[in-house]
């Protein structure tokens, strides 16, 4: 490690490579010495950052996790109407999609049975119940419930169900939030119908 290098862009620079290796080899196959190796350290420098695979996971999973719980936080001070709804939906998209965060979605869509094993997938998956439950709020009918999941889950499948390679994440994300949007619309609408 150079002199110059902070720890923190150390770490970032593992983060990187670990995801591209995970991305194109999966995440069983490779091993701390093919991610030194991309890095031009020694297994030695690497472990002094990460013990493991798992913790290298585990940074990138936490790292979202911090920010599903500012978004949750931010969710929970605003009042349930369809444009707070709407507009913690898009600030989701917005940090799923901003800043080149495209390789951890990869990853994620990629490797589903790795990150169920790791307590941090767990408590991701947790977050993703409670940004849930803020996108149906004040509804608590399971159809509300199921179409804000869906909401989240529509961001989310552009990663895999748009195959195009020439697609920008731009364009993915406009379209996931379209098709979000509908959804929930749909919650707002079931909830006008209910009290007329």
């Amino acid at each position: 490690m150079k002199v110059s290098e902070s720890t923190g862009d150390t770490r970032s620079r593992i983060q990187a490579v670990a995801l591209e290796l995970f991305t194109e080899e999966g995440y069983e196959k490779t091993s701390l010495r093919e991610i030194a190796e991309r890095l031009g350290v020694t297994k030695a420098a690497l472990y002094y950052h990460f013990k493991s695979k798992d913790e290298i996971v585990n940074s990138f999973v936490q790292d979202r996790i911090d920010i599903m719980d500012r978004l949750v936080e931010w969710g929970e001070s605003q009042p349930p109407t369809a444009e707070s709804r709407r507009t913690l939906l898009a600030r989701y998209a917005d940090d799923l999609f901003g800043n080149n965060r495209f390789s951890v979605m990869r990853f994620f869509e990629q490797n589903q049975t790795a990150l169920k094993s790791l307590s941090a997938g767990k408590e991701m998956r947790a977050r993703m119940i409670r940004l849930a439950d803020l996108l149906a709020r004040p509804e608590t009918s399971h159809e509300a419930q199921v179409r804000a999941a869906l909401s989240l889950f529509s961001v989310h499948s552009t990663w895999f169900a748009i195959r195009d390679p020439n697609v920008t994440s731009e364009q993915r994300r406009e379209i996931g939030l379209k098709i979000a949007y509908e959804l929930l619309d749909k919650i707002t609408e079931d909830a006008v119908a209910v009290k007329a």
